[in-house]
């Protein structure tokens, strides 16, 4: 058994956990949302927390248990506080601007490029740092994502869109690569 699955998930206060046949429904403050359970595993409530477990006893080589446990754990969270990724433009004359709901970006293509909304994400631009946020961690994770791959940083100048705590990795450029080359 999952050493994850054994770790009950606690119901915020606020927050309705609801089943429905092989489906767990979960609302609070910012929205709901649904997960269906996978085939052979239980999830109860008990003293006010959600337990996952095996549906049978000797079933204890159950790969989903920890996956069901963590997506229940993320939609508690998702309905209660929410989720967001925060991207960072940097580049000369790299800017990103609202459009209605949707975003444009400016990064050094010939033409700019339109992100268009997605249903459950909501997207804001401050200071060429662009927040995606949501009650579902994967589509919020999945929206930041896309974004990023329009022009992901390169490692010679950094230039690019980053999440905003990540460390590029730099490169030496060839001039300073053959500074410190030997010569013949």
């Amino acid at each position: 058994m999952s050493k994850l699955s054994r770790v009950p998930v606690s119901i915020k206060e606020g927050v309705l956990v609801a089943f429905e046949n092989d489906n767990i429904k979960v609302s609070g403050p910012k929205g709901v949302l649904t997960f269906k359970i996978p085939i052979g595993v239980d999830v109860k409530i008990v003293d006010h927390r959600l337990q996952v477990m095996p549906k049978e006893k000797d079933e204890d080589k159950n790969e989903v248990l920890g996956l069901t446990r963590a997506t229940i754990a993320n939609m508690v969270t998702g309905v209660s506080t929410g989720f967001e990724k925060k991207l960072e433009l940097s580049g000369v004359g790299y800017r990103a601007s609202l459009s209605g709901k949707d975003i444009i970006l400016s990064v050094g293509f010939s033409h700019p490029v339109k992100i268009p909304e997605k249903e459950g994400i909501a997207y804001s631009v401050n200071d060429n740092i662009i927040t995606v946020s949501g009650i579902d961690k994967t589509l919020v994770g999945n929206a930041a994502a896309k974004i990023r791959e329009i022009k992901p940083p390169e490692p010679y100048k950094g230039k690019g869109i980053k999440y905003k705590d990540e460390v590029i990795r730099r490169k030496v450029g060839k001039a300073a690569k053959a500074i410190g080359s030997p010569t013949k």
